[in-house]
C-alpha cells in the first residue's frame, strides 16, 4: 500500500503577497501538493502555480483538474510545455472535462455532450507530452474511469457524478465507491496507478454523530453511520480521521487525499496526526 499523500485545492484568489503567504502556509502544515482548480471565478490555475513554485520548495504543484473544454488542445499542450519548462520535476497535471454548463456559457463556449467532452479530452491527452510527467485524470462514470486507467498514472475518484447541465448529484456510498475502485482496478490490468479523491468537506469535532446527522443534505438517501464511512466526508477527532484515511487507504487504495482551501488549517491536525 503506497504512502499517504496530501493535497489542498487553493480556491479563493488573493493578492500577490497574500498568495505567497498561502502557499508557504500550505507547505509548512504538511501539504504535499499544492493545487489550483479551473473554474472562471478562481484563480487561473498555471500563473498561480508558477508563483508557488517561485517561493515554495517541497510541494508539487497542480492543476487540479484543467477543464479541457476551454482549450484547442494544440493552445493548453504549448501552456503545459511552458509550465513543466519553469516548473521542473515538481509539476503534476490534472485534467477534466470540465462539467459546469454555466461556465461554459459564460465563456461564450458551446456546451458538448458528455461523450462529445470526454472525446475532446482524449484528443488533448494525445496532444500533450506526458512523457515522465505525473498525470491525473478524474471521474465517476465508466468511460471517464476506462480513460483514466488507460491514460493517467493518477486516477481520481470524485465520489458524486453530474447531471446534464452540469450540475452535481449528492455524494456517493461506500459500497459504490467500492464498486467504482474495482472497476478501475479492472480497467488497469498490468498497469499501477495511484488512487486520488477529492474531499468535500472537514470537520473537526468530538461530537461525531451530531455533525454527520446534520450532514444530511450531502447525500439524503445515507443514514448518519452510512456518511461517516464515505471518502469525500470526513468528520470527527484528528485520531478518528487518521483512522478513516487508514481504512480507506487499506480498503480501497485512496493513497492520495486532496482537501478544498476551506477545510485546510482543519485537515493539517489530521496530517499532523498521522506523521
Amino acid at each position: 500500500m503506497g504512502d499517504f499523500r496530501f493535497g489542498v485545492n487553493l480556491t479563493v484568489s488573493a493578492s500577490r503577497a497574500e498568495w505567497i503567504d498561502k502557499c508557504r502556509t500550505a507547505e509548512d502544515l504538511g501539504y504535499d501538493v499544492l493545487c489550483v482548480p479551473d473554474h472562471l471565478d478562481m484563480p487561473d490555475p498555471f500563473p498561480s502555480l508558477l508563483l508557488a513554485a517561485e517561493y515554495t520548495e517541497r510541494p508539487r504543484l497542480c492543476p487540479y483538474v484543467l477543464n479541457a473544454g476551454f482549450y484547442p488542445p494544440a493552445l493548453l499542450a504549448r501552456q503545459v510545455s511552458t509550465a513543466r519548462a519553469l516548473i521542473g520535476n515538481r509539476l503534476e497535471l490534472g485534467v477534466g472535462t470540465g462539467y459546469a454548463k454555466e461556465e461554459f456559457d459564460r465563456a461564450g463556449l458551446p456546451w458538448p455532450s458528455p461523450g462529445e467532452r470526454i472525446d475532446h479530452l482524449e484528443r488533448t491527452l494525445a496532444e500533450l507530452d506526458t512523457d515522465g510527467l505525473p498525470v491525473l485524470v478524474g471521474g465517476w462514470g465508466d468511460r471517464m474511469l476506462t480513460l483514466a486507467a488507460r491514460r493517467a498514472s493518477i486516477v481520481g475518484f470524485t465520489g458524486t457524478a453530474s447531471h446534464r447541465d452540469g450540475r452535481l448529484t449528492t455524494l456517493a456510498g461506500l459500497a459504490k465507491f467500492g464498486e467504482r475502485v474495482e472497476f478501475v482496478r479492472a480497467a488497469l490490468g498490468e498497469r499501477e496507478a495511484e488512487f486520488n479523491v477529492l474531499v468535500q468537506r472537514v470537520v473537526l469535532t468530538e461530537d461525531r454523530r451530531s455533525v454527520l446527522e446534520q450532514a444530511a443534505p450531502y447525500a439524503p438517501e445515507l443514514s448518519p453511520d452510512e456518511l461517516g464511512e464515505i471518502p469525500t466526508l470526513l468528520v470527527g477527532t484528528p485520531a478518528q480521521i487518521a483512522q478513516q484515511l487508514s481504512e480507506h487507504r487499506e480498503k480501497l487504495g485512496l493513497s492520495y487525499v486532496t482537501v478544498l482551501e476551506p477545510s485546510m488549517d482543519a485537515f493539517a491536525s489530521v496530517i499532523e496526526y498521522l506523521s
